[in-house]
Parts: structure tokens; sequence; C-alpha cells
């Protein structure tokens, strides 16, 4: 998520599938020029200013630590080493999750980041 999602990745191995085959791509409604010209108009507007002031306040001083039960205390040197946890969902719940996601137009990222956050939140208190 970095550089892209899964959505604009499918789209992009979609086009480049009917380009191997020799098919012509349907033109764009907008170009990224486009865009850049709105996004530049954007932020000399009065909305962009509230959001930019809103969340500088809100991003101002030193990021909280989200203090998690552990069953060791933490180092005295950060270190941002991590592993990973992998697991299957059954069918039925995945097909839940993809379900949920489709009813409020949004991804299967974003649902399980929201659940993810939920989890995060239940188990601090933050």
């Amino acid at each position: 998520h970095i550089i892209s999602d899964g959505v604009s990745v499918n789209i992009l191995i979609q086009e480049f599938g009917e380009l191997y085959n020799n098919r012509n791509l349907p033109a764009l409604r907008i170009q990224y020029k486009d865009y850049a010209v709105w996004q530049e108009g954007f932020k000399t507007g009065d909305t962009y200013k509230t959001q930019e002031a809103y969340w500088l306040k809100q991003l101002e001083g030193e990021l909280p630590v989200l203090d998690l039960p552990a069953d060791h205390a933490r180092p005295p040197v950060r270190s941002f080493a991590g592993d990973k946890v992998s697991f299957t969902l059954d069918q039925e719940v995945a097909s839940g999750l993809h379900k949920l996601a489709r009813e409020n137009g949004s991804t299967l990222y974003m649902v399980l980041l929201a659940a993810y956050t939920a989890f995060l939140s239940r188990l601090s208190g933050q």
C-alpha cells in the first residue's frame, strides 16, 4: 500500500493483459493532468486550509504510544523488528467480509483495517 492498492494493481494487470493481447484500451474520461489541475486549485481554497489546520493540530507534538497489554515490558531501546501471524478464515466469514465491503462501497482491505483498528482500541482502551 505504499506504492499502490489492490484495486489499482488489479486494473493494471488487466490492462497489461489487454495490451499484451493487442487490444486497445478505452479512452480515459480524465487525464492525470486534469486531476493535478483540480488538486492545485483545491489547495488554494478555504476548505483545504481548514482541513490542513485541523490535521496539523491533531498531529502536533509527540505521537502517543499505543499502550497494549503485553507479556513483558517494552525494551528501553525501540526496535522496529516485526513478525507475522498467519491464519485462515472459513468461507462463510470470508464471504461475509466481502459482502460487508461491497455493501459499504469499500474494499476488503478497508474493512479489515477498520476491524484491526477497533481491535487495537478495545485492547488498549485508547
